[in-house]
């Protein structure tokens, strides 16, 4: 598997999501379905059946963040601001179709989260963006058609 590029925060959360799913969820759905089980017939019983559905998603999510940390790649936060846009930086952007300024802060895959201006490296605006400077306009294809946007500051 390919390491996954990740800000030192963004491992971070996703190792505190690990231990409390271990820590907490596990036992918490373990507990769930002993209760369910001293209920009786486990056939009819609509409790036992949610509490194995829970573990099997708690379970698979342990699964998946194992996997992700073990192939985890921490990019160091920058000392100083760079040039051109890169990986965990902020990029101000004026989206010239409708004349709106926006912030995005490039991150890694696991820690998108486009709501709250954060976008994953491999998003089509990221691709678009690395390498660039400020003042430079930069189109890019989305889902949603096609975006054009000028570089108005770079910030770590």
């Amino acid at each position: 598997m390919a390491k996954i590029p990740f800000t030192p925060e963004g491992l971070e959360k996703i190792k505190k999501e690990l231990e409390h799913l271990i820590k907490v969820e596990r036992r918490n759905v373990i507990k769930a379905i002993e209760e369910a089980r001293a209920h009786g017939d486990l056939s009819e019983n609509a409790e036992y059946e949610a509490a194995k559905e829970k573990q099997a998603h708690i379970e698979g999510r342990i699964q998946e963040l194992s996997g992700v940390l073990a192939n985890a790649e921490v990019i160091p936060p920058l000392k100083k601001v760079p040039d051109r846009v890169q990986f965990g930086v902020k990029v101000k952007l004026l989206n010239l179709d409708i004349d709106e300024i926006v912030v995005y802060k490039i991150v890694g895959p696991y820690e998108s989260d486009p709501a709250n201006g954060c976008i994953s490296v491999h998003s089509p605006i990221a691709r678009a963006l690395i390498g660039k400077e400020i003042g430079d306009e930069v189109q890019v294809k989305t889902p949603a058609g096609i975006k054009n946007f000028e570089i108005l500051d770079i910030e770590i």
